[in-house]
């Protein structure tokens, strides 16, 4: 099978190339990333000597480059990972999302039905439902998204289902929970944390640190979206979550624990606009359908976290530094468009 992966070199994209590529070295794989500040090719190093990966740096809203990828690779399969996520840049600069999130997907979405793609897999998030205090999300709730980026992401997922219903072309959407585990960039929460805490410094918490996230570790995430791609029924959304519902303000408290850091260290800061009180999700829908649910506690999932990071610090110092993006530059013709 051939599988165009889209924002691959990033946090949960790049991720799942591993965990996907360990089970199914048969396939072949594209990544299409356009290497951005969250974007790195250190996620997948060693990945590059494989026979089966390849991976080509461009912009999914440029629709020439993208028609030539899908010309010279001829996907059956799309899986589109690509987007700007961060909602704190979302609020002070809307536009790349806008570009990414919505417009990018409406190319790979025109290119996927004219060069027959098979099936066409969107990587959604949990967002766009808002926030509710009680109860949780089905698939089928109403949208309501407070930020610029869960209202990108709710645009795409209406672009999905539309070429489902309009054009039949066949698609699938999850949306999951917030993430955690290796490789997540330093300004999401867990990271961002980890990283104050290991180098001293103060934790901000937004507000009164009781907005409630449901926390999934990504290993599971990636099989979740594994079972989906293979079994899910085509047209459908799938909620995927943890199953730890928890507070900001219990997640950082958990972490200087683990750290053995003072709670001095927090310091509580003006909450953003827009913030979202609770996130939550059904999960009866992939349970009943797939047969999966989480497998990681959050305690379990986090240990592995912290310890990732601190036996990595030479990828905490490289992404942070932007090394990467210069690797990148020195070595393109080794790592560009490749013949497939």
């Amino acid at each position: 099978m051939r599988v165009l992966i889209t924002g691959g070199c990033g946090f949960i994209g790049s991720n799942f190339i591993r965990y996907f590529n360990s089970k199914h070295a048969y396939y072949k794989i594209l990544n299409v990333d356009k290497v951005t500040y969250a974007g790195n090719l250190e996620n997948l190093k060693g990945l590059e000597r494989k026979g089966n990966y390849h991976f080509v740096r461009a912009d999914i809203s440029c629709t020439s480059v993208m028609r030539r990828i899908f010309e010279k690779f001829r996907p059956e399969t799309v899986i589109n990972f690509a987007a700007e996520t961060h909602v704190d840049r979302s609020i002070m600069s809307p536009a790349p999302f806008i570009k990414t999130n919505v417009i990018g997907v409406g190319v790979l979405l025109n290119l996927a039905l004219k060069y027959n793609v098979q099936k066409f897999f969107q990587i959604s998030t949990d967002e766009v439902y808002g926030s509710i205090l009680h109860g949780s999300f089905r698939e089928d709730s109403p949208l309501d998204p407070s930020s610029p980026y869960a209202a990108s992401k709710a645009a795409a997922d209406a672009l999905v289902i539309s070429y489902y219903k309009t054009h039949g072309l066949p698609t699938l959407i999850t949306r999951s929970s917030n993430n955690y585990g290796p490789y997540q960039f330093p300004e999401k929460l867990i990271p961002l944390v980890i990283l104050n805490v290991l180098n001293n410094k103060k934790v901000p918490v937004y507000g009164d640190g009781m907005n409630v996230r449901d926390w999934l570790y990504v290993e599971d995430n990636c099989e979740a979206i594994d079972l989906v791609f293979h079994d899910g029924k085509i047209g459908e959304i799938y909620n995927i979550g943890g199953e730890n519902e928890l507070t900001n303000l219990f997640v950082v408290k958990f972490i200087l624990k683990k750290l053995n850091r003072p709670e001095n260290l927090i310091t509580f800061v003006k909450d953003r606009p827009g913030h979202d009180r609770r996130y939550s999700l059904s999960l009866n829908k992939i349970r009943r359908q797939i047969g999966w649910h989480p497998k990681a506690s959050f305690g379990a999932g986090l240990r592995k976290t912290i310890d990732w990071y601190r036996k990595n610090q030479k990828w905490l110092k490289i992404t942070q530094s932007g090394e990467y993006r210069d690797f990148y530059k020195k070595h393109y013709s080794r790592l560009g468009l490749k013949e497939f």
